[in-house]
């Protein structure tokens, strides 16, 4: 087969007989439609032409065919390693690579050892039916096999109900108990870091007995990068489970944290217990998980032409997953970015429509296999918005989270500023119809209504039928489907759309911050109303309560059948309605929370909240109109919700705390922990990095790019890239310029062997990119906030972090009035110290790391360079010199600079 490969450094095309040869862009284009070509991330070649429509055989879906649930990097460098193949040196030689590789995947169909062969030649016969190209290339490889091949959905486990699990024992955890444990873990030989012994010490105190109810234990631990952080609070956390037989639950922002986690967790606990289950559980949002009866709808007709394909590939994964994780799980990143549609998301439950036992596949569930495995975990490996959301509204009290380490607790702030936010938006207010109403007119899919779900309760209950009907005519006020072209043309249906209209035109009227004329998302307080609008959020309010109402009454119908079962109610029954009840409680929680926002519209303010209204926009395109309401303080609910009810809680973070001119500063972390809603003074501990940041790391302050100088900027990034030889992970505060940047400098370091890859821009997935950017030494990344925060490349591969500017706040109506409440300007200066704290410790990683991190900014504020570690040298210099720094590396000088006396004009503030 001929095999194609393009690139910003050009396109090369191999024929069957051996010959590769370069050739234009058009030439490649013509080739592929002419016959089918091998190449390897066909999206990504397609991007590199400039040729959407480009097809061909993609090797990276021969591979998940072949090897489902397997780790592979999407390049032809990741390939090779996957296939135990010699990586390609140059990029003349990939194509030869495709052939090889495609010809080593089919070979290996045929192998005995081939460890995923069952239900691939029943996959592989429904693949031929939807015309994939790989299928008729596949037939002659896979062996029909002698008996028929089970069904995907037969051959999963199912989960068994098991003892609830009894309270926890009240013990008390040692402190050279927790230090020997330690020392356990880290292995003989180990070195013994002082920092990382005081950190365990200080860990086990938040799982001592409670002594007041709603006064939990609490910690914050700031532990700089290199003290050994996760071991240290593993270590006391493994103890106590095994003395109290309780859970623990570890809580991150990032799944790279998860994962590491995972592994690290293998030190304390067995991968499985004697009687085959885990004690340790990595739990995600329902979201995360492929839902079976979603992919059977898949399977059988719900998707059509290459999400089909898709969905046949995700039930190859299904059968071999670990757990059904499809979002940072064992699934491919890559995988759902070849099909170029919302796939992926498509077989998950995204709008919380679980029918529960209901479902024909509830005992294979892998949501419901990860709940039930993690009440009986000894360690449960979570992330913010779950535990929070667990503890706000979970179905069983029982396992709710009650000793937490909020790992990468910098983010503990952000994660409850979004869980505890209500908005009231065209897009939610759609899902809400969807879930009462079911499916209207054309649509597809296996949505079903209130009325579908609970049509035996009904036919039962006479006044729980009522008030599903009742809740159902109620929720044809919602928007539908259309919503937006009729607000367009002022033609709107219903209170709700009325009142949207009323937004979108106040919020156009208002706006004075430029965006539109830039094409970005605009917005206005919800004050100064008009006694129209005020009028129109009273209708719109009454329609939520008409809603509102008849759910309430329904849960009460639930509760009376579940207190006095009828004959026919058997387990699954009762574990449906069950979780109706569990759906109903959060979907009247919302349209409450709804009713209280509009009805304070026209009202004095509440000083608690802030409340606006926005026209979401990109690119100019609107995509959703509403009103907002957040906490000023979001850590009040987190205390009522998340701290009271907890027996010992930790925060836990290299950046936790804010480093001012004098040092590390608590006042600010403990305020952002919540403790002060609750009278709790936490126990505070500090271990700073044992890295020699000194002799092994550089922040170059550059003073001769111009702001606002697109041309300098984009030749320096390319200059620093070159110096450095890759291996630089370049972060932007706004995307047009990081597309800008990229356009202008990908083909010029492409020539120079030097592989650039963009958020935003590649049509790979952010995981993936950082997959591929670990993987090649050479490789450099660009890239926004996602990149900031949660990146683990340590070694060779990550040797400089560039900023581009200033990260300052957004300047919008949130974080102003956040800003006005808590020290105006010293407010931005906190929240920029800790990115750019962040921004660093991407940089040194280990304790062989060394690196340079430079700053494109010449007007740099002094205050803020206590952002960096104590010792690093701080040097403000041309960008000709800085180039000269970074080609030699890091060396060990004393010419550090915390900032010379400057002029005025360098002191910047956020505008």
């Amino acid at each position: 087969m001929p095999a194609l490969h393009a690139s910003h450094a050009g396109t090369w095309l191999r024929d069957g007989s051996g010959q590769t040869r370069g050739c234009s862009k058009g030439e490649a284009i013509m080739a592929a439609a002419d016959t089918p070509v091998l190449l390897l991330n066909a999206p990504l070649v397609a991007n590199r032409l400039g040729y959407p429509d480009l097809s061909g055989l993609d090797l990276l879906e021969l591979f998940a065919f072949v090897h489902p649930a397997k780790f592979c990097v999407p390049t032809a460098k990741g390939m090779a390693h996957a296939l135990d193949m010699q990586e390609p040196a140059s990029d003349d030689e990939v194509p030869a690579l495709l052939q090889q590789a495609a010809s080593a995947l089919l070979t290996r169909c045929e192998r005995r050892e081939w460890d995923e062969r069952e239900g691939a030649w029943s996959t592989l016969q429904s693949l031929l039916r939807m015309r994939w190209s790989w299928a008729p290339l596949l037939v002659p490889f896979v062996e029909k096999p002698a008996k028929a091949e089970k069904w995907l959905f037969s051959r999963l486990p199912e989960w068994e109900e098991t003892a609830e699990r009894p309270q926890p024992a009240q013990v008390m955890i040692d402190e050279e108990e927790a230090a020997a444990q330690l020392a356990r873990l880290t292995g003989e030989g180990a070195e013994q870091r002082q920092g990382q012994v005081a950190y365990t010490k200080s860990a086990g105190s938040i799982f001592a007995p409670r002594a007041e109810r709603g006064r939990p234990h609490m910690l914050l631990a700031q532990a700089g990068t290199g003290i050994g952080k996760t071991l240290g609070y593993l270590a006391p956390a493994s103890l106590w489970s095994a003395a109290s037989q309780g859970t623990v639950w570890v809580s991150t922002f990032t799944k790279n944290l998860q994962r590491q986690l995972k592994s690290e967790a293998r030190r304390a606990w067995p991968d499985r217990r004697p009687d085959g289950t885990r004690p340790v559980v990595v739990r995600k949002g329902r979201e995360n998980y492929l839902c079976l009866l979603n992919l059977e709808d898949a399977l059988q007709g719900g998707f059509g032409g290459r999400a089909a394909i898709l969905a046949q590939l995700v039930a190859r994964w299904a059968a071999y997953s670990a757990d059904g994780d499809m979002i940072g799980g064992d699934l491919p990143g890559w995988l759902g970015t070849l099909f170029r549609k919302r796939g992926i998301q498509a077989l998950t439950d995204q709008r919380g429509e679980c029918v529960y036992a209901g479902c024909p596949h509830y005992r294979k569930c892998f949501i419901e296999h990860a709940a039930r495995a993690s009440a009986q975990a000894d360690l449960v490996i979570a992330n913010h918005a779950l535990v929070m959301v667990n503890a706000a509204r979970g179905r069983d009290h029982a396992q709710r989270p009650t000793r937490i380490v909020f790992d990468e607790g910098h983010h503990v702030f952000d994660a409850a500023d979004s869980t505890f936010s209500a908005a009231l938006t065209g897009q939610e207010t759609i899902e809400l119809r969807r879930w009462i109403i079911g499916p209207e007119r054309n649509s597809r899919g296996r949505r079903r209504g209130l009325a579908a779900r609970l049509a035996d309760v009904a036919s039962y209950d006479e006044a729980g039928g009522d008030a599903v009907e009742a809740a159902v005519t109620a929720a044809e006020a919602l928007p539908s489907e259309g919503w937006l072209a009729r607000l367009g043309e002022n033609a709107p249906s219903g209170p709700i759309e009325a009142l949207l209209g009323a937004v979108r035109a106040l919020t156009y009227a208002r706006d004075e911050s430029g965006g539109q004329e830039a094409g970005y998302g605009i917005e206005t307080e919800a004050s100064g109303l008009e006694g129209n609008f005020v009028e129109l959020a009273g209708q719109a309010e009454s329609a939520l309560a008409a809603i509102r109402q008849p759910l309430v009454k329904l849960a009460v119908r639930l509760e009376a059948i579940v207190a006095e079962p009828p004959d026919w109610l058997d387990a699954q029954g009762r574990a449906r309605i069950d979780g109706a009840r569990h759906s109903l409680a959060w979907r009247i929680d919302l349209l409450a929370a709804w009713e209280s926002l509009l009805a304070r519209m026209g009202g004095p303010a509440d000083p608690e909240f802030v409340d606006w209204l926005a026209v979401d926009r990109s690119e100019a395109r609107e995509f959703d109109i509403g009103i907002h309401r957040r906490w000023l303080d979001p850590m009040k609910p987190f205390a009522k919700v998340v701290l009271e009810p907890s027996h010992g809680v930790m925060l836990t973070s290299a950046t936790l705390c804010d480093r001012g001119e004098d040092g590390i500063e608590w006042e600010t972390a403990i305020a952002r922990s919540g403790a002060p809603h609750i009278e709790l003074a936490p126990r505070c501990a500090d271990a700073a990095s044992p890295f020699d940041y000194a002799n092994r790391a550089e922040v170059l302050i550059v003073t001769d790019i111009r702001k606002g100088d697109l041309p300098a900027l984009a030749g320096a990034y390319a200059k620093l890239i070159e110096a450095s030889d890759g291996g630089v992970l370049g972060l932007f505060t706004a995307i047009r310029r990081l597309r800008a940047v990229y356009g202008r400098i990908a083909d010029r370091l492409a020539r120079e062997g030097l592989p650039l890859y963009a958020q935003h821009v590649d049509p790979i997935d952010t995981g993936t990119l950082v997959d591929i950017f670990r993987d090649d030494p050479r490789a450099s990344l660009l890239g926004t906030d996602a990149l900031r925060d949660g990146v683990d490349v340590p070694g060779e591969s990550l040797r400089c972090v560039v900023m581009e500017q200033v990260p300052w706040p957004r300047p919008d109506i949130l974080h102003r009035a956040r800003r006005a409440a808590n020290g105006g300007s010293a407010y931005d200066d906190r929240l920029i110290r800790a990115r750019l704290a962040q921004a660093f410790g991407r940089l040194i990683r280990s304790k062989d790391d060394r690196g340079h991190f430079v700053m494109l900014s010449p007007a740099f504020p002094s205050r803020l360079l206590s952002a960096f570690p104590s010792g690093t040298p701080v040097i403000r210099l041309t960008l000709e010199e800085a180039l000269q720094r970074v080609g030699k590396g890091v060396s060990p000088v004393v010419e550090s600079e915390v900032g010379p006396p400057v002029d005025q004009s360098w002191e910047q503030s956020a505008t």
